[in-house]
């Protein structure tokens, strides 16, 4: 069974405009692929913790030569870096905070960015070893001009950020949704809504 990994980041468990529009994005996802498991990971109700020093030793030690300690550092770690390795599809609803991603969703990818389990190193070259097909990422920006050649795109660190995370990790295709404005006026939010969900249709459908 195909399995879609969603990722909800957003501090706001109420009127958040990226988890409506993950709420969107599953809707339309199960509709033309109606038996994948979804596998719901909210990072902010469920609270990641900061990777620690110790798990990081761990991540750094042959599983043979790790202590009881080390072990259960990188529990977490393991859970979570099994369901994004098990998921075909992720999708990643993200607001921008400060520039750049929140710290709920940074916390998740400090646990399951790992040496040897989702890249490795040689030395000279790295390679993702991440098997994900595709990702998409719900981005929200409260004022507009972040995307393309706006003139806040230059502190644009979310999205730029996310392509390029994930592009090292080895998801082949990348593709964001953004959702400009949503600090402004009702009519302008409800029309920048209407086009992102136009857009997530639009990319489903093409979708073999």
């Amino acid at each position: 069974m195909a399995r879609l990994l969603r990722i909800d980041s957003s501090s706001r468990l109420d009127g958040s405009r990226t988890r409506a529009l993950a709420d969107y994005f599953q809707t339309a996802w199960l509709a033309k692929y109606p038996d994948t498991e979804v596998i719901a990971r909210d990072v902010v109700e469920t609270e990641i913790p900061h990777i620690s020093q110790t798990a990081i030793a761990s991540s750094y030690t042959p599983p043979n030569q790790r202590s009881p300690e080390m072990t259960t550092a990188l529990a977490l770690s393991d859970t979570l870096i099994n369901e994004l390795m098990t998921s075909e599809t992720l999708v990643f609803s993200a607001p921008m905070y400060n520039f750049s991603v929140p710290s709920a969703l940074k916390a998740w990818i400090d646990q399951i960015v790992q040496i040897n389990r989702t890249f490795t190193f040689d030395g000279t070259t790295y390679e993702g070893l991440v098997t994900a097909k595709r990702a998409f990422v719900i981005c929200a920006y409260g004022a507009a001009g972040y995307v393309g050649d706006g003139p806040f795109s230059s502190l644009n660190f979310l999205s730029p950020y996310m392509e390029s995370l994930l592009g090292f990790l080895g998801v082949a295709q990348v593709q964001c949704f953004h959702l400009e404005g949503t600090a402004l006026d009702g009519e302008t939010i409800t029309a920048n809504v209407k086009q992102v969900q136009q857009d997530i249709d639009g990319a489903i459908s093409q979708i073999l």
